[in-house]
Protein backbone atom coordinates (compact mmCIF):
# COMPACT_ATOMS: atom_id res chain seq x y z
CA UNK A 1 0.00 0.00 0.00
CA UNK A 2 1.48 3.31 -1.19
CA UNK A 3 0.13 6.40 0.79
CA UNK A 4 0.87 9.90 -0.44
CA UNK A 5 0.09 13.17 0.70
CA UNK A 6 -1.48 15.60 -1.26
CA UNK A 7 -0.64 19.53 -2.22
CA UNK A 8 -4.12 19.89 0.63
CA UNK A 9 -2.61 19.62 3.64
CA UNK A 10 -4.74 16.91 5.74
CA UNK A 11 -5.28 14.97 2.28
CA UNK A 12 -3.91 11.81 1.13
CA UNK A 13 -3.78 9.64 -1.72
CA UNK A 14 -4.24 5.72 -1.06
CA UNK A 15 -3.02 2.97 -3.73
CA UNK A 16 -3.49 -0.47 -3.08
CA UNK A 17 -1.30 -3.75 -4.09
CA UNK A 18 -3.63 -5.62 -5.81
CA UNK A 19 -3.28 -9.26 -5.94
CA UNK A 20 -4.26 -10.56 -9.57
CA UNK A 21 -4.76 -14.48 -11.30
CA UNK A 22 -7.57 -16.73 -12.95
CA UNK A 23 -9.61 -16.29 -10.17
CA UNK A 24 -10.11 -12.62 -9.31
CA UNK A 25 -8.66 -9.87 -7.90
CA UNK A 26 -7.63 -9.51 -4.20
CA UNK A 27 -6.17 -6.29 -2.13
CA UNK A 28 -6.27 -4.40 1.43
CA UNK A 29 -8.48 -1.45 0.73
CA UNK A 30 -8.38 -0.23 4.14
CA UNK A 31 -5.23 -0.68 6.32
CA UNK A 32 -5.73 1.05 10.14
CA UNK A 33 -1.80 0.87 11.11
CA UNK A 34 -0.19 1.88 7.42
CA UNK A 35 -2.38 4.98 7.63
CA UNK A 36 -2.38 5.52 10.97
CA UNK A 37 1.87 5.66 10.14
CA UNK A 38 1.37 8.39 7.30
CA UNK A 39 -0.83 10.53 8.67
CA UNK A 40 0.39 10.50 12.47
CA UNK A 41 -3.07 9.19 14.22
CA UNK A 42 -5.46 6.88 13.79
CA UNK A 43 -8.67 6.97 11.79
CA UNK A 44 -11.13 6.29 14.52
CA UNK A 45 -14.47 4.66 12.51
CA UNK A 46 -17.50 5.78 13.88
CA UNK A 47 -19.74 5.31 10.61
CA UNK A 48 -19.54 3.65 7.09
CA UNK A 49 -21.70 5.37 3.96
CA UNK A 50 -22.64 4.52 0.57
CA UNK A 51 -23.67 6.23 -2.01
CA UNK A 52 -24.97 4.85 -5.69
CA UNK A 53 -24.62 7.66 -8.28
CA UNK A 54 -25.81 8.16 -11.87
CA UNK A 55 -23.38 9.50 -14.30
CA UNK A 56 -22.79 13.47 -13.86
CA UNK A 57 -24.19 13.63 -10.28
CA UNK A 58 -21.88 15.98 -8.20
CA UNK A 59 -22.02 15.55 -4.75
CA UNK A 60 -20.34 18.41 -2.50
CA UNK A 61 -18.96 20.29 -1.36
CA UNK A 62 -19.25 19.09 2.25
CA UNK A 63 -17.76 19.82 5.67
CA UNK A 64 -18.71 19.39 9.06
CA UNK A 65 -18.36 21.32 12.47
CA UNK A 66 -14.73 21.17 14.28
CA UNK A 67 -14.88 19.90 16.94
CA UNK A 68 -15.06 17.39 15.87
CA UNK A 69 -15.53 17.29 12.33
CA UNK A 70 -15.61 14.53 10.27
CA UNK A 71 -12.15 12.69 8.36
CA UNK A 72 -13.20 10.63 5.96
CA UNK A 73 -11.60 7.27 4.13
CA UNK A 74 -13.05 7.32 0.66
CA UNK A 75 -13.15 4.79 -2.30
CA UNK A 76 -15.22 3.88 -5.48
CA UNK A 77 -16.06 0.33 -5.22
CA UNK A 78 -17.90 0.09 -8.38
CA UNK A 79 -17.75 2.44 -11.32
CA UNK A 80 -15.74 5.98 -11.39
CA UNK A 81 -15.35 8.95 -9.93
CA UNK A 82 -13.64 12.73 -10.16
CA UNK A 83 -12.91 12.96 -5.73
CA UNK A 84 -11.94 16.46 -5.13
CA UNK A 85 -11.08 18.02 -1.82
CA UNK A 86 -11.31 21.34 -0.94
CA UNK A 87 -9.50 22.91 1.83
CA UNK A 88 -12.40 25.16 3.38
CA UNK A 89 -10.37 25.73 6.88
CA UNK A 90 -9.64 29.89 7.37
CA UNK A 91 -6.54 30.76 7.80
CA UNK A 92 -4.81 27.81 6.03
CA UNK A 93 -1.85 27.81 4.08
CA UNK A 94 -3.70 26.35 1.32
CA UNK A 95 -7.35 27.86 2.15
CA UNK A 96 -9.32 27.74 -1.07
CA UNK A 97 -7.15 25.30 -2.95
CA UNK A 98 -8.67 21.99 -3.79
CA UNK A 99 -7.00 18.58 -5.90
CA UNK A 100 -8.77 15.68 -7.33
CA UNK A 101 -8.18 11.63 -7.71
CA UNK A 102 -10.11 9.52 -9.84
CA UNK A 103 -11.65 6.86 -7.73
CA UNK A 104 -12.40 3.59 -9.92
CA UNK A 105 -13.05 -0.05 -9.93
CA UNK A 106 -9.60 -0.48 -11.76
CA UNK A 107 -6.80 0.94 -9.38
CA UNK A 108 -8.95 1.07 -6.53
CA UNK A 109 -7.23 4.08 -4.79
CA UNK A 110 -8.43 6.01 -1.87
CA UNK A 111 -8.53 9.37 -0.68
CA UNK A 112 -8.05 10.17 2.89
CA UNK A 113 -9.31 13.43 4.11
CA UNK A 114 -9.02 15.29 7.87
CA UNK A 115 -11.39 17.07 9.91
CA UNK A 116 -12.12 20.26 8.49
CA UNK A 117 -11.79 19.89 4.69
CA UNK A 118 -14.57 19.94 2.15
CA UNK A 119 -15.26 16.33 0.08
CA UNK A 120 -17.00 15.91 -3.46
CA UNK A 121 -17.36 13.91 -6.11
CA UNK A 122 -18.19 13.98 -9.35
CA UNK A 123 -19.82 10.02 -11.22
CA UNK A 124 -18.05 9.30 -14.54
CA UNK A 125 -19.64 6.18 -14.92
CA UNK A 126 -23.12 5.53 -15.57
CA UNK A 127 -22.90 4.05 -11.98
CA UNK A 128 -20.90 4.90 -9.39
CA UNK A 129 -20.79 3.27 -6.04
CA UNK A 130 -19.05 5.03 -3.39
CA UNK A 131 -18.39 3.84 -0.09
CA UNK A 132 -16.95 6.78 2.88
CA UNK A 133 -15.43 5.38 6.78
CA UNK A 134 -16.42 8.09 9.22
CA UNK A 135 -14.66 9.42 12.04
CA UNK A 136 -17.92 10.53 13.96
CA UNK A 137 -21.85 9.90 13.14
CA UNK A 138 -23.67 12.48 10.96
CA UNK A 139 -24.97 15.34 13.14
CA UNK A 140 -28.00 17.30 11.83
CA UNK A 141 -27.49 21.18 12.23
CA UNK A 142 -23.65 20.94 12.43
CA UNK A 143 -23.10 19.69 8.71
CA UNK A 144 -22.96 22.07 5.73
CA UNK A 145 -21.78 22.84 1.93
CA UNK A 146 -20.03 25.01 -0.07
CA UNK A 147 -21.54 24.64 -3.65
CA UNK A 148 -19.36 22.75 -5.96
CA UNK A 149 -19.84 25.56 -8.97
CA UNK A 150 -18.22 28.41 -7.11
CA UNK A 151 -15.85 30.38 -9.42
CA UNK A 152 -13.88 31.17 -7.12
CA UNK A 153 -12.97 27.29 -6.42
CA UNK A 154 -12.84 27.04 -10.16
CA UNK A 155 -13.21 23.10 -9.92
CA UNK A 156 -12.53 21.76 -13.42
CA UNK A 157 -15.57 19.14 -13.10
CA UNK A 158 -16.00 16.22 -15.52
CA UNK A 159 -19.41 17.33 -17.08
CA UNK A 160 -20.59 20.25 -18.77
CA UNK A 161 -24.50 18.91 -17.35
CA UNK A 162 -24.07 18.42 -13.44
CA UNK A 163 -26.77 17.23 -11.07
CA UNK A 164 -27.18 18.64 -7.74
CA UNK A 165 -29.07 17.89 -5.36
CA UNK A 166 -31.53 20.16 -3.89
CA UNK A 167 -29.11 21.13 -1.09
CA UNK A 168 -26.31 21.44 -2.44
CA UNK A 169 -27.60 23.79 -5.00
CA UNK A 170 -28.92 26.10 -2.79
CA UNK A 171 -25.23 25.83 -0.81
CA UNK A 172 -23.49 29.19 -0.34
CA UNK A 173 -20.21 30.34 -2.19
CA UNK A 174 -16.90 30.16 -0.11
CA UNK A 175 -17.11 33.91 0.42
CA UNK A 176 -20.80 33.70 1.67
CA UNK A 177 -19.68 30.73 4.05
CA UNK A 178 -16.65 32.44 4.86
CA UNK A 179 -18.62 36.01 6.06
CA UNK A 180 -21.73 33.89 7.82
CA UNK A 181 -19.03 32.21 9.94
CA UNK A 182 -19.65 28.47 8.70
CA UNK A 183 -15.79 27.51 7.62
CA UNK A 184 -13.91 25.66 10.82
CA UNK A 185 -10.49 27.72 11.23
CA UNK A 186 -7.31 25.98 10.33
CA UNK A 187 -5.60 27.19 14.26
CA UNK A 188 -9.20 25.13 15.49
CA UNK A 189 -8.66 21.83 13.56
CA UNK A 190 -4.76 21.57 14.29
CA UNK A 191 -5.76 22.15 17.87
CA UNK A 192 -7.86 19.67 18.11
CA UNK A 193 -6.25 16.88 16.29
CA UNK A 194 -3.33 17.38 18.97
CA UNK A 195 -6.26 17.41 22.00
CA UNK A 196 -7.03 14.07 20.90
CA UNK A 197 -3.36 12.70 21.09
CA UNK A 198 -3.13 13.74 17.14
CA UNK A 199 -0.29 15.38 15.00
Amino acid sequence: MKIRPLTVEGAYEVSPVQHTDTRGTFLEWYRFDALAAAVGHPLELAQANMSVSARDVVRGIHFADVPPGQAKYVVCVSGAVLDVVVDLRTGSPTYGQWESVRLDDVDRRAVYLTEGLGHGFCAMSDRATVVYLCSTTYRPGHEHAVHPMDPELGIAWPTATPLLSAKDAAAPSLAQARVSGLLPEYDTCRTYRGSAGRT
